[in-house]
């Protein structure tokens, strides 16, 4: 009985055991998946469960055809490498042949898994876009191929000759851990026969040579001597296997010649962004020899291989590496000694080329140019019928304005403001341009506990927007939409929902619906909690909480019990990573913005489709990476209550957007389906009109001539931002273009001649409904000076009343900075604006004080945007007034360096009438002093 018990003891130990074991092996399973199946999750969570297979399946598709044709063609390889083994150089008598059949099968079940695993993994998307390759219906000059084949087609093919050079080496690396096998499954006494007569015979044979040393003691073994029978034979063997390796070899060296030739038209040489005369008449015939020769090294190979002749097959690669110096070498004689002496007749045919795709790949071959007389003759009438251009002029900068919004409206020190963004509304049934910045968690400053993090600050609340034209008495931005809860005073904006589960800075999951009330918003002493409502988060189940918690590192995951089987975690908040998982194949703008419609907030980020291979395009290198194709094809717009992800084809016709449409019917929506609310607040990116605009300093030259000798090459302005000059950047502003009926949203960058300040052109990219995306050129007359942005700035640093107050200014122990300087088509002419900001040294809020108009020689230096009108045209076209901005009293009000500008003012004025015996002038000024210093006093 002790026995049995002790049998059964054992059992049960044995069955616990095996149970534990089982446990432990099924964890670390789903430790190595735990990524795959959370993303999973979340993809199914969102309604993009076909995108995330949708890599997986191509994956499978390529990948397991692929495993069985290997499979079989490998093991009939190492069958047919084993048999002429056998036949002709050991007996199968002395062969261990089960041992042989596990091992083979084992090399070709590895070798066969590694090629599919590597191919399935790097070309399963360049398989996709060549499957479903959109013409673009416009083909190279050199060719004759449709553009397609380089936006699709050629880098697929380029991965796959690179994954065939590493299928030659494995093939190569299988043979040999082929042969050690089929070594270690016989007797060595096979080859102790004659060894010394066979080494006679064969001493100039080169496959003796080198089966004899792979023979005796290359494989780390004793050395095993073979007789002349069995070294032929293995010889035999192992040219047949060399030749079949050399064909290939030859073959896919000449695929890459082939491929290299495509490459010419993205190359750089000379003055040529492409194929120029050197590349067309000498490179390229070099590279169809290189191939020709490819295909004479291949031919050789079976001949010469077979009779074991093998150093007439190398005559071919050192033929190949003579032909390729020698055109290398051509090359640079004929660039140096027949290109360059002639340069402009010789590559005139290839830089038309240059200009033609370079504009086809930016998208500026349609800029409508127009002629703009920059004259000199607006009146007050043109500024008062104008208004909407100048009721929208920008006073208040970025930076100000984000500062400002930080110090007096982020409420708690937990909120912050990451960025402001600019865009326009409808307020008070008025088109105004606005700036808008979301109230955001800064979880950097929250409580670094996990219940704080997690399940209690899971939201921003609400977002902060002033018009960009108006400021209050003290020079500050005035809010129209302010504090928690949101209040708005102006018709046009409801605020329905102001919660911020998703933005720019919401980087830890959040947990919601738990045991736990989320905090919502403070609300005077007390602080007000809700519970989520909204459709994002994925369900945690009991295996789901173990998956997140295996996957966050966090025991508190699967412990908590705040958590309920009703809770869900809310995954990559952040917008940013939150649309680049989704499509990772897209080039994205860094700054997405922040709008409302219909009481809610999204967030727009603009997509961009991209291409190194467009033929004949100049390269760029911007924030979206190096490219020489660019288009922004689709918008992404994410909700920040919900989360929910909707990507948008702006350009029915763009062909890598309309690709991957069809790679993804179920992601892409045509841009029809979008809410009209949310087209009303389309942008033209910034991102992008920077890189055309730098495009196009060279390339609105279309004549030859005058391009080769860079006559006419433009560069964007410099301005004085803050107190430093630096390169003018795109900027927004609403504006009634010149001959239009009603003021459009648009974007603006002046440009001035290479190396000169007067401005020559002015380039405006348009917002709005159908005018979306077009792209307009004021050009100015060469005949006369138009005055360019650091020649205004110059005028400005002259004028005595401004630099006073700037020096001022400093010396008083403030700083002040100069926003952009913006110009402005009105009518015919051109209107120049630049506020001034003073930070005093008590305040970290910087404040407008005033404003500089610039129009022709004439400067208007005033508190207001509407007095500097007032005094150059006697009409301020609805722009606020010192008598229009109002403090708490009814009276506009002023600050300390009012009164210190004032008591300067008038001591200088003074100091003059003193010198001209004005004494009744003195006397006024001296009464000016003192009040002023009065006021100082008070």
């Amino acid at each position: 009985m002790k026995v049995e018990k002790a049998k059964r003891t054992s059992g049960g130990g044995n069955k616990t055991a095996l149970i534990l074991l089982i446990v432990i092996a099924v964890i670390a399973v789903l430790s190595l998946l735990v990524n795959f199946i959370t993303d999973w999750m979340w993809f199914s969570e969102m309604g993009y469960v076909s995108v995330f297979l949708k890599k997986i399946t191509t994956e499978l598709i390529i990948g397991v055809p692929l495993f069985a044709v290997l499979v079989i063609l490998i093991d009939l390889y190492l069958h047919r490498l084993k048999k002429n083994y056998f036949n002709k150089i050991v007996s199968n008598e002395v062969t261990d042949e089960k041992r042989l059949s596990v091992y083979t099968r084992i090399v070709v079940a590895i070798f066969s898994l590694i090629i599919a695993a590597y191919t399935a993994t790097h070309l399963w998307f360049g398989s996709l876009q060549y499957t479903y390759a959109t013409k673009v219906k416009l083909k190279d000059p050199v060719f004759h191929l449709d553009i397609s084949f380089y936006l699709f087609k050629l880098d697929f093919l380029k991965q796959l000759n690179d994954i065939l050079i590493v299928v030659i080496l494995l093939i190569i690396l299988m043979s040999i851990i082929y042969y050690v096998i089929l070594l270690s499954v016989h007797s060595p006494e096979v080859f102790e026969r004659d060894y010394t007569a066979g080494q006679q015979q064969n001493s100039g044979n080169v496959f003796y040579t080198f089966a004899n040393g792979f023979m005796n003691g290359g494989l780390g073994q004793q050395p095993k001597r073979m007789d002349r029978k069995n070294l032929s034979g293995l010889v035999s063997v192992a040219s047949g296997q060399l030749t079949v390796l050399c064909v290939i070899f030859f073959l896919m060296l000449g695929i890459a010649f082939f491929l290299r030739q495509f490459d010419l038209l993205h190359s750089h040489t000379g003055v040529v962004y492409g194929a120029g005369f050197t590349d067309i008449h000498i490179r390229l015939w070099v590279l169809r020899i290189l191939m020709v020769l490819s295909l004479i090294g291949a031919a050789a190979a079976v001949h010469f291989i077979h009779r074991h002749q093998m150093r007439k097959v190398l005559r071919v690669p050192v033929i190949m590496l003579i032909v390729a110096l020698a055109g290398t070498g051509v090359a640079a004689i004929v660039q140096n000694l027949v290109v360059s002496p002639d340069e402009l007749n010789k590559e005139t045919p290839y830089l038309q080329r240059n200009i033609k795709y370079t504009q086809n790949a930016y998208d500026l071959k349609n800029v409508q140019v127009k002629k703009f007389a920059a004259d000199e003759n607006l009146t007050s009438d043109d500024i008062k019928n104008n208004s909407q251009t100048i009721s929208n002029i920008r006073i208040n900068d970025y930076d100000p304005v984000k500062t400002f919004y930080n110090q007096t409206q982020s409420i708690r020190q937990y909120y912050t403001f990451n960025d402001v963004d600019v865009d326009r509304y409808k307020l008070n049934n008025k088109l105004t341009q606005t700036y808008l910045s979301v109230r955001e968690i800064d979880e950097s400053k929250i409580s670094d506990t996990w219940l704080n993090r997690h399940l209690k600050y899971t939201h921003g609340y609400g977002y902060t927007m002033s018009q960009v034209n108006a400021v209050t008495s003290s020079g500050q931005p005035d809010v129209v939409v302010k504090n928690i809860p949101p209040e708005s005073k102006v018709s046009g904006i409801s605020i329905k929902q102001p919660r911020v589960y998703f933005g720019e800075m919401t980087n830890d999951y959040s947990l919601v619906n738990t045991k736990e009330d989320e905090f919502d918003y403070p609300d005077g002493t007390r602080n007000r909690y809700t519970k989520y409502k909204g459709t994002a988060g994925i369900r945690l189940n009991p295996f789901a909480r173990l998956m997140f918690a295996i996957r966050e590192k966090s025991l508190k995951l699967l412990v908590s019990t705040n958590l309920t089987s009703k809770s869900r975690i809310i995954i990559y908040r952040n917008v940013e990573n939150r649309v680049k998982k989704i499509m990772p194949y897209l080039k994205y703008e860094n700054d997405p913005y922040a709008v409302t419609a219909n009481g809610r907030l999204y967030w727009i980020i603009d997509a961009y489709t991209t291409s190194t291979n467009y033929p004949y395009s100049e390269p760029y290198s911007g924030t979206t990476g190096a490219s020489n194709y660019i288009r922004n094809s689709v918008k992404v717009v994410v909700d920040a209550y919900n989360g929910t992800v909707r990507f948008y084809v702006m350009d029915q016709n763009e062909p890598i957007a309309k690709t991957y449409q069809k790679i993804y019917p179920k992601l892409f929506r045509n841009y029809s389906e979008m809410p009209a609310e949310l087209k009303q607040h389309i942008r033209y990116p910034n991102d992008l009109f920077e890189i055309q605009a730098k495009i196009y300093s060279r390339y609105h030259m279309s004549n030859v001539r005058v391009f080769y000798q860079d006559e006419d090459r433009w560069s964007v302005a410099d301005e004085i931002y803050g107190t430093k000059q630096q390169q003018m950047t795109p900027n927004y502003y609403i504006v009634n273009l010149p001959g239009e009926k009603d003021a459009e949203f648009i974007n603006s960058i002046p440009f001035t001649p290479k190396s000169k300040q007067n401005m020559t052109a002015l380039m405006i990219a348009r917002n709005d409904g159908k005018n979306y995306g077009k792209i307009l050129l004021y050009e100015f007359p060469k005949s006369k000076t138009v005055y360019g942005p650091m020649q205004v700035e110059a005028q400005i640093d002259q004028n005595t009343e401004i630099s006073q107050d700037f020096s001022l200014w400093s010396s008083a122990g403030s700083q002040y900075s100069r926003g952009n300087l913006f110009v402005i088509p009105i009518k015919d002419s051109l209107l120049y604006v630049e506020p001034v900001y003073l930070e005093a040294s008590n305040s970290a809020i910087p404040e407008v004080k005033r404003v500089i108009v610039v129009y022709g020689d004439k400067i208007a230096y005033e508190s207001t945007l509407g007095d500097a009108l007032q005094e150059l045209f006697g009409d301020n076209g609805g722009a606020d007034t010192s008598k229009t901005v109002k403090s708490g009293k009814g009276k506009k009000s002023k600050s300390q360096m009012d009164y210190i500008r004032e008591a300067q003012k008038a001591y200088d004025a003074g100091q003059s009438a003193l010198k001209e015996g004005d004494w009744a002038g003195y006397g006024k000024q001296m009464d000016a002093l003192k009040e002023a210093l009065d006021h100082l006093k008070s």
